[in-house]
């Protein structure tokens, strides 16, 4: 914390030194304030007016340690009085922590660069797009194979409240990495803690950071031409479902599970995840020819296998990939296929906002 409060210091002295309004005192770290914990206390003057700046500073931006740093401001500048403004430092505040410092009428400053100060007449504000490397490897390790696991399941029901155990058992993962997901979940305010359990609190935020940080599934992507069509390949399609779920693994995805998902508009071409034994199912139902152009079967054979847990049948042998990933892979499909994952939003993941 030393360093961090060193750091907080100079980029706020650097902050205030750019407003010709604000003459800047004195600046105190650690002073003994009324509660004995306030971090930083700048004393200013602005057009004869003397104003204290008090300072919270948080290694954690996160929304539900930025509501506590709140609170402990609140009480700080209450017991300060007038003329006494809140200000919070952390080395980096996310978009949804910097709506709740602007709900509560608290001034923000990152080390990233966001900064919103507003007293007497001063107005600073500056938002960057930039995220630290640490933040951002953060944001990703929620979404890694192992923590979708996770987030797959609990996004069948958000409002479900599911025990750490239960929810390793459902995910098949282990204890140890649903605590993890649990954590990260928390500090981002998109899920809670209730006394049945653990349950998705904002399950459209979630939806939407995991689609704009999402890959697709890392694996072999092998090209197919079928001469089925039609009732024909449908046909064939379920079939060979039948059998690579008997042995191994093969469902629809991207917009051929969407057709029957959320029918939007149709494309050429057949898209599947399998494993080995899948494939050699879909190759015979399928009577599947390899070719160098022309493929109208795409078969991506993922290393991660959670991507087969996460399974639905909308009809009768027909296996498709879950709204859920189904939307992130035709979210990551270019425009066509934004526009087809919109409308299955609208319509299998409508949840109330």
């Amino acid at each position: 914390m030393k360093a961090l409060e060193q750091r907080a210091a100079k980029a706020l002295k650097q902050l205030l030194a750019q407003v010709s309004a604000i003459e800047t005192m004195h600046i105190e770290c650690e002073p003994t304030g009324p509660d004995g914990r306030v971090d930083i206390l700048a004393h200013l003057n602005v057009a004869g007016r003397r104003h204290a700046l008090v300072c919270e500073i948080k290694a954690n931006g996160q929304p539900r340690h930025v509501r506590t740093a709140l609170l402990e401001l609140r009480d700080h500048v209450a017991q300060m009085g007038d003329g006494a403004m809140p200000l919070l430092v952390v080395p980096y505040l996310s978009p949804e922590a910097q709506a709740l410092c602007r709900e509560q009428g608290v001034g923000f400053l990152d080390l990233e660069g966001n900064t919103r100060l507003v007293f007497d007449g001063v107005f600073i504000e500056r938002l960057v797009a930039s995220k630290p490397p640490a933040e951002r490897r953060d944001l990703k390790s929620i979404f890694k194979p192992k923590s979708a696991q996770v987030l797959r399941v609990m996004l069948r029901d958000p409002q479900r409240a599911w025990r750490v155990a239960e929810l390793a058992a459902a995910a098949e993962i282990s204890l140890g990495h649903v605590s993890n997901v649990r954590t990260a979940l928390r500090d981002r305010e998109w899920a809670r803690v209730e006394p049945e359990g653990l349950t998705i609190a904002e399950p459209n935020a979630l939806l939407d950071a995991w689609r704009d940080a999402y890959e697709p599934p890392a694996g072999k992507r092998l090209g197919f031409y079928t001469t089925l069509h039609g009732g024909a390949f449908e046909g064939a399609a379920r079939q060979a479902l039948a059998s690579a779920n008997s042995s191994g693994h093969a469902l629809f995805a991207s917009f051929s599970a969407a057709q029957w998902l959320a029918p939007y508009g149709r494309t050429g071409s057949q898209f599947f995840y399998a494993d080995e034994a899948g494939l050699d199912a879909l190759r015979k139902a399928l009577k599947l020819s390899t070719t160098s152009k022309g493929e109208n079967v795409i078969v991506t054979l993922p290393k991660d296998r959670g991507l087969f847990l996460d399974r639905v049948q909308p009809a009768p042998g027909i296996i498709c990939t879950s709204p859920v990933q189904t939307y992130l892979d035709l979210a990551a499909a270019g425009e066509r296929g934004r526009e087809a994952a919109d409308h299955l939003r609208r319509e299998r993941l409508a949840w109330p906002r």
